[in-house]
């Protein structure tokens, strides 16, 4: 059971509230722990999305900004899968066929709000309407998903046994049954939650690719010789830099730009 204590120190209104660690914090504690075998390169670059705003404006619903980008970068990935790669126990690279996304959705638990991990699968071949669709969903009804029923019993009795998050991710890492069921590339959308651009940079875990959608600002770009004002997206690209080098991951990441940048070819 949760204890909450005030302790105040004779000043007159300077007390202090003192709880335990949150359960849930301590899972993400953990995550960013095992993520520090990992050597993050990072790209920080800005995209034109207005054409793409549009697209996803005019549909009905209107689709996520979060659905469009894991769809574009799902088949960024597919042509450049070495960017998704991992080591295993044994030391050997391992590459995924499939490309499966996994993003942080906010969610209401008994120790506040929680970024739950829901990962989409076959990322490369769906289309945003779908994925669209299945974020509401999650969103809508966290604990029925496949992610959102064990997330009570995992972030608050697991966190009872010392040391229990460290040794699962310790395990977790380096199987590939583990990157299996929680996919090899991880997208945070933190835009949403401020007005106007900017960058962050988010720490490793067990993904091996990151990609942090910042915010949509109008600024001005060069259009065909011209000036105009356009939406521009910040983004934030970090890739394992033990098994990625840099030429690679630049040809990913121009690959991933002009997908962004070019949306009329995805499915809708």
């Amino acid at each position: 059971m949760s204890e909450s204590t005030e302790v105040g120190n004779g000043s007159g209104g300077r007390a202090v509230t003192v709880e335990p660690f949150p359960p849930s914090r301590r899972l993400v504690t953990a995550a960013v722990r095992s993520g520090r075998r990992i050597v993050a390169m990072h790209g920080l670059f800005e995209v034109d999305i207005s054409t793409a705003r549009q697209l996803l404006a005019g549909h009905d619903p209107p689709l996520s900004l979060t659905a469009f980008v894991i769809a574009c970068l799902g088949r960024a990935v597919a042509a450049h899968p070495q960017v998704h790669a991992y080591r295993d126990w044994r030391g050997r690279l391992v590459q995924h066929r499939a490309v499966d996304i996994q993003t942080l959705i906010e969610v209401p638990t008994a120790h506040g709000p929680f970024g739950l991990v829901h990962v989409v699968r076959d990322a490369d071949r769906r289309g945003i309407a779908e994925i669209s669709a299945e974020l509401r969903a999650v969103k809508a009804d966290a604990a029925g998903t496949p992610s959102g029923r064990p997330l009570s019993t995992l972030a608050t009795t697991g966190g009872r046994i010392p040391g229990g998050y460290r040794l699962m991710y310790a395990v977790l890492r380096r199987s590939r049954r583990a990157h299996l069921a929680t996919g090899t590339v991880q997208v945070t959308a933190v835009g949403m939650f401020g007005g106007g651009g900017g960058f962050a940079i988010a720490p490793p875990t067990l993904a091996s690719l990151t990609v942090v959608v910042g915010g949509v600002s109008s600024r001005p770009v060069a259009v065909d010789g011209r000036v105009e004002v356009r939406e521009v997206l910040d983004l934030t690209v970090t890739i394992d830099h033990t098994v990625v080098d840099g030429a690679p991951a630049a040809r990913f990441a121009a690959e991933f730009r002009r997908l962004l940048g070019s949306p009329a070819g995805l499915p809708g």
